[in-house]
């Protein structure tokens, strides 16, 4: 009996610990994301993207391990999470009245607009009874679903096809390219989008601004969503989520138009009368105070001076103070993890990020098969030098399995778009790559390299070979 009493008065069992004491215990947070240049993919050394770097500053803030991954497919993100394979969902995902019934949300960290992306140069449809008849695409399992549902009340002839084999980057590429005739996007995506499809563009929005926040798990226990919201409280009383937003949504090198901004239909004629007086004035105005830099580079690397200076016109036009919409600084935009493997100090003074960027492209030129003949080479480095190497050697793999010359830049050159689209990325080892980005980089690098080629009177700097791949002893 006395032990009976003391069960039953005494002797109670202990609370079971809350979620947030399980993850601190376990030392681990685990975010479930997809793909996606606002949400989270590679970049070219170092992962990016806006609900990456909020996690793991929150897993910084828990003082835990972040574990983050991809779903396999968008429309899995809300299952993993309500079966605990994933703490959160943190994927650029819109608060809806649907999704609030079945899953918690953190307190929203940004907002977008559903846009409905069309081809420029088609007819732009004003609304959705504009587009019946016409293919009309979009992401399965996204929250477009719910209102197209809703639209066919009104407009029972409307139809479309819900993809769940690829994301919504392949979408939109299909809407540039002709291959469907719209999609719908959210606005804080297809900000980033357009600037690698500027065939893409929005037609009209449907509804209102809406909120973008982690997903959770609906339980009584709301100990993490607690948490969460001191964290994202703490960002925005800091500023520290402006500038997070700030450095994937606002551009601040400046707004120079080049090949990426001009009509896939315009001509070189047309490049040159867009872009050559901002290039004149710049290579009249700036230039003079870098190009020695340029040839003491080109000197110690075996570069041609002409094509560091065309790298660094694209990077930075020529401004040694520039900062990346990521974050990134600099005449020759060097991460501060690529900054610091150099031995480059300071970013922003050009002797060092010159000579920073002529080491860092002779060292991915480096890793590419010496068997690889000029200028094959060199522009597969320039890639590199933009996306990473482990992207450029994925659409080297996608290149030789399609039964292309993986060592010719052409054929590479039409794959590396692949690395957007699920059904090549996820076969891959780097993963998914804004893969239209490093061959957007290329081909304006080709014409400010042929325009400084022309426009210098000597060769003083230049080699035989564009890239000549040397070691280099670090600054």
């Amino acid at each position: 009996m006395i032990g009976l009493s003391c069960a039953l008065a005494t002797c109670s069992v202990p609370p079971s610990p809350s979620l947030l004491e399980q993850i601190i215990a376990s030392g681990e947070f685990r975010a479930v994301t997809r793909n996606s240049p606002a949400t989270f993919y590679y970049g070219d050394d170092e992962p990016r993207g806006v609900d990456y770097e909020l996690a793991k500053g929150y897993a910084d803030y828990l003082g835990v391990e972040l574990r983050m991954y991809v779903a396999d497919q968008f429309w899995q993100i809300f299952p993993d999470v309500a079966e605990g394979k994933a703490h959160v969902g943190a994927a650029g995902l819109t608060v809806t009245a649907l999704r609030l019934e079945i899953f918690d949300f953190s307190p929203p960290y940004q907002t977008a607009r559903r846009k409905v992306i069309y081809r420029r140069g088609s007819a732009q449809p004003h609304g959705l009874q504009d587009m019946l008849g016409g293919e009309l695409e979009i992401l399965a399992g996204s929250a477009y679903v719910g209102i197209l549902e809703e639209a066919r009340r009104q407009l029972p002839e409307l139809t479309w096809l819900e993809n769940r084999e690829v994301g919504v980057e392949e979408l939109v590429r299909r809407v540039a390219a002709g291959e469907i005739d719209y999609t719908m996007v959210d606005s804080n995506i297809f900000d980033l989008l357009q600037r690698s499809y500027p065939d893409a563009r929005e037609a009209f929005i449907i509804g209102p601004e809406t909120p973008i926040a982690w997903a959770l798990p609906k339980s009584t226990d709301t100990s993490l969503r607690e948490s969460i919201a001191a964290f994202f409280a703490e960002l925005h009383a800091t500023g520290e989520l402006n500038a997070i937003l700030d450095r994937y949504y606002i551009p601040t090198v400046p707004d120079v138009p080049t090949i990426s901004t001009i009509s896939s239909n315009s001509t070189e004629q047309d490049f040159d009368s867009i872009v050559s007086r901002a290039f004149v004035r710049r290579y009249e105005s700036r230039l003079p105070k870098y190009k020695a830099y340029f040839l003491a580079a080109a000197e110690r690397t075996d570069v041609d001076w002409r094509l560091l200076a065309a790298m660094a016109y694209q990077e930075s036009h020529w401004d040694s103070k520039a900062v990346s919409p990521t974050g990134v600084r600099g005449i020759m935009m060097l991460t501060t993890r690529t900054a610091s493997m150099l031995g480059v100090e300071d970013r922003t003074d050009p002797e060092q990020s010159i000579h920073g960027g002529a080491e860092y492209l002779v060292y991915v030129g480096n890793k590419i098969p010496q068997r690889i003949g000029e200028p094959d080479r060199t522009w597969l480095a320039v890639a590199a030098y933009n996306v990473g190497y482990g992207h450029v050697e994925d659409a080297r793999v996608i290149t030789e399995i399609q039964g292309g010359d993986p060592d010719s830049w052409r054929e590479v050159r039409e794959r590396l778009p692949l690395l957007s689209e699920p059904l090549w990325f996820e076969r891959m080892p780097s993963g998914y790559a804004r893969g239209q980005e490093p061959v957007l980089y290329v081909d304006n690098i080709q014409r400010y390299y042929d325009s400084l080629r022309s426009m210098t009177d000597d060769d003083n700097g230049a080699v035989s070979q564009l890239v000549i791949v040397n070691e280099v002893t670090p600054l």
